[in-house]
């Protein structure tokens, strides 16, 4: 192997190049990525310097890696000491509306643009319920590729909006997003475009493990549990499979288990797991409202591998989370996220999480994703005279205004 990364097909076990497109006769052929173990922590220590993506490009199957970047990856884990202390357990929050679009989605789109260059495309596409929509846009318009994106029509404003201004077309498709997403298999399967939808290509699974080689590197022991919010299934997946190659690679000591968290109204992946049907329904955490998640059998099997499991959370549960993760550890997150805490709450009432454990929930996004949910959560500001008397509001913070 040239290289201290790459991909090989699983059929004829050939290495697969970057500027290849992966058309192996058979309709069992998949590619999986290889790492060269001696090499890769040997380059690691080059690439020290780095606080971002980069930092893990021995573990990545691209090299134009510097072209396309715009800074990913690299989001704080910071502690949270008041709900940890509600929950029984020591929590820490992985912070992924930090990347540059907002969420956790670009450490997957950056792998796939400079793919993309690579590989001499004019167009990507994805289709999205928002985040990798505009997570795809900027890293086009930051590659000087043409981007056509596919999401749901009920698809946040925001989100709609900002592969706008990143110069892409965004069609928004009546139905659901698995409406969507046909529409965009069906298009790039008619053209020579690069689908960077959730598991259409290998090389947007490849950069969203880094998200897994940070949480190795950032947690000072091995965590009990990482629990991630799923939609498609694919940041769980991919994160699992990210902790697992540092642990095999001996530069961390063990992996965590992983709780994949759903929503009531939407969860098949849930319900694969324990055998029921939660039945059809919708959810105010869009970016989790997948029916037929594309990415399941990864999720599956690394909810497996890693000892984890499953919980589903209600709409209630979603809404009063996203207020406590604002108004007691200052954190702004879009529903998705506060999925994640309601089922840390949910696995510690079930017994799942037990008391005194070591728990980090990645926050997918960055609650200016849907400001409309959020705005369901609290009050609407209170309008005050320019006359008021200052005292009058002063003293509604005062020690002994009780």
């Amino acid at each position: 192997m040239d290289r201290a990364t790459a991909f090989v097909c699983s059929r004829c076990g050939d290495e697969i190049l970057s500027s290849s497109r992966h058309d192996c006769a058979g309709p069992d052929a998949a590619v999986h990525l290889r790492h060269d173990a001696d090499a890769v922590r040997d380059q690691l220590d080059e690439y020290r310097q780095f606080d971002d993506s980069r930092r893990y490009a021995p573990l990545l199957p691209v090299e134009t890696l510097d072209a396309v970047t715009l800074g990913e990856g690299g989001t704080d884990l910071v502690d949270a000491p008041s709900l940890g202390a509600e929950l029984g357990i020591s929590l820490q929050l992985k912070l992924e509306g930090a990347n540059p679009t907002g969420s956790t989605k670009d450490r997957g789109s950056t792998v796939v643009a400079a793919h993309a260059v690579e590989l001499e495309s004019d167009v990507v596409a994805c289709a999205s319920t928002g985040n990798a929509a505009a997570s795809m846009a900027a890293y086009a318009a930051r590659s000087g590729l043409d981007c056509c994106l596919f999401v749901p029509e009920r698809a946040p404003d925001a989100k709609a909006v900002q592969p706008l201004v990143y110069g892409a077309d965004v069609l928004a498709v009546e139905g659901t997003y698995d409406d969507a997403h046909d529409l965009c298999e069906r298009v790039t399967a008619a053209s020579d475009w690069l689908d960077r939808s959730a598991g259409a290509t290998p090389y947007t699974d490849a950069g969203a493990r880094t998200l897994g080689y940070e949480l190795a590197e950032q947690t000072d022991t091995v965590p009990d549990w990482v629990v991630v919010p799923m939609g498609n299934g694919g940041t769980l997946a991919s994160a699992w499979r990210g902790l697992q190659t540092f642990a095999d690679l001996t530069l961390v000591d063990g992996t965590p288990r992983m709780l994949g968290v759903q929503a009531d109204g939407t969860a098949p992946i849930h319900d694969a797991v324990h055998g029921t049907a939660s039945g059809d329904g919708e959810t105010c955490a869009d970016s989790i409202d997948v029916g037929t998640p594309q990415r399941q059998d990864d999720a599956l099997a690394a909810i497996e591998e890693s000892g984890g499991t499953a919980v589903a959370v209600s709409e209630t549960a979603i809404r009063d989370a996203t207020g406590a993760l604002g108004s007691q550890e200052g954190v702004f997150v879009e529903p998705a996220c506060a999925a994640a805490l309601a089922g840390i709450d949910r696995a510690r009432e079930r017994g799942i999480i037990d008391r005194g454990e070591d728990v980090v929930a990645v926050m997918t996004g960055s609650g200016l994703k849907d400001t409309a949910t959020a705005r369901t959560v609290v009050d609407s500001p209170e309008t005050v005279d320019t006359e008021t008397d200052p005292a009058t509001i002063a003293r509604r913070y005062s020690s002994d205004s009780a």
